[in-house]
């Protein structure tokens, strides 16, 4: 089949977070399942741009990308010169996978396949939320529900989600939805281990030195609960907090001021954005990941722990949690359980070791990305016929 895939940002830009590297390794999985796969996207990158060709595409793993510049608004993403090339290319694909809502290119690419009557899907990646919306921006984005994405999504041959939670919370606005279709976000375990040889950067191996260590890895979001995490550090004697992520929020100089109050900020460390070795050696080395969200679609990072054997804790709302629970691999706990439920892990050496064999074992079963692609592979045939 012959797919085109519509996502605001691309690789390399990586600070937008886990959709971009959830939408390339699905690409790239279906390329190597033998499909022809496309990607149109723009070339913003945070405040700035990408340097990219913006007037051909760039061949990225099989996958052909065309970055498109944006305009104003550029906050909705808005990129006439990618109007312009649905208008022109999107009847000769198969299917079109539109991955976001509220942006400019999903409305856009969606009727520009309907134009072409080239069925489209299209998954909301975390953005069809009531309480994300609640929070920024409920009118504008009410707004545009109503007047241009209700349209995509009724229209839509199906919304994929990754997790049953954001199944629920699609449909809890109540709009007319297609069928609803639950297909997980995958992982290459080689990727996680092709650094081990590497060196490890200075600030990681301090950070390491300091066990137990409990982990955060991402970008450092106001809905990834961290003041609560860095609240609970005083039942914890001894141990480490390691915050690992860019901070396009600016949320770091008030997390210090909680620290400070909670009189551990000698034992919360802010490394700012890692990779490579660097958080190979984090997700392989921590104690434990600790992921207390407000709202998590799904929670691509709770993959990488388990695939690096690095033992979890989430919160319910954390999509993942009942894979991770039902794995073996960590513990689903409610936020104000959470200081207590920390006590408990840090203190039985068995339990920990179970899980770092627990996690690797459930994602080689299921979410590999061969596995996955093979399934929304299957969604494509289905809507193609």
């Amino acid at each position: 089949m012959k797919l085109l895939h519509v996502v605001p940002t691309y690789l390399p830009a990586w600070r937008h977070g886990g959709p971009i590297r959830a939408v390339h390794g699905l690409a790239r999985a279906l390329v190597a399942r033998g499909h022809q796969v496309g990607v149109f996207t723009t070339n913003v990158h945070g405040r700035g741009t990408l340097n990219v060709p913006v007037s051909a595409p760039v061949i990225l793993d099989g996958v052909a990308v065309r970055y498109f510049p944006v305009s104003f608004p550029r906050r909705l993403y808005r990129a006439p010169a990618m109007a312009a090339a649905l208008r022109e290319c999107v009847a000769g694909y198969d299917i079109v996978h539109l991955h976001s809502l509220f942006l400019w290119p999903t409305r856009a690419a969606a009727r520009a396949a309907e134009r072409c009557r080239v069925p489209y899907l299209v998954s909301p990646r975390g953005m069809l939320v009531r309480d994300l919306v609640a929070r920024r921006g409920w009118l504008r984005k009410t707004l545009w529900l109503r007047l241009c994405e209700e349209r995509t999504l009724s229209r839509a041959a199906a919304v994929v989600v990754t997790s049953a939670m954001e199944a629920q919370e699609a449909r809890a606005f109540g709009l007319a939805l297609p069928r609803l279709v639950e297909i997980p976000n995958g992982i290459d375990p080689s990727e996680l281990s092709q650094h081990r040889d590497a060196p490890v950067p200075d600030a990681v191996a301090r950070t390491l030195a300091r066990q137990p260590l409990l982990l955060c890895l991402g970008r450092l979001s106001w809905k990834k609960g961290l003041d609560r995490l860095i609240s609970i550090l005083p039942m914890l004697p001894g141990a480490t907090l390691a915050l690992a992520g860019n901070d396009d929020e600016n949320l770091t100089p008030r997390l210090r001021d909680v620290a400070a109050k909670a009189g551990v900020a000698h034992r919360v460390v802010f490394l700012g954005p890692v990779s490579g070795a660097g958080k190979e050696s984090l997700l392989r080395n921590a104690t434990a990941l600790v992921l207390p969200s407000l709202s998590e679609n799904f929670g691509n990072v709770v993959l990488e722990a388990m695939a690096c054997g690095c033992p979890a804790v989430v919160t319910p709302e954390v999509g993942l949690a009942p894979v991770l629970e039902a794995s073996g691999a960590g513990v689903v706990t409610p936020a104000e359980a959470l200081g207590a439920t920390l006590v408990t892990l840090l203190a039985d050496a068995p339990r920990l070791a179970a899980m770092r064999v627990a996690g690797p074992r459930r994602v080689a079963e299921s979410f590999t990305w061969d596995r996955v692609a093979a399934s929304m592979e299957g969604l494509y045939g289905e809507v193609r016929a």
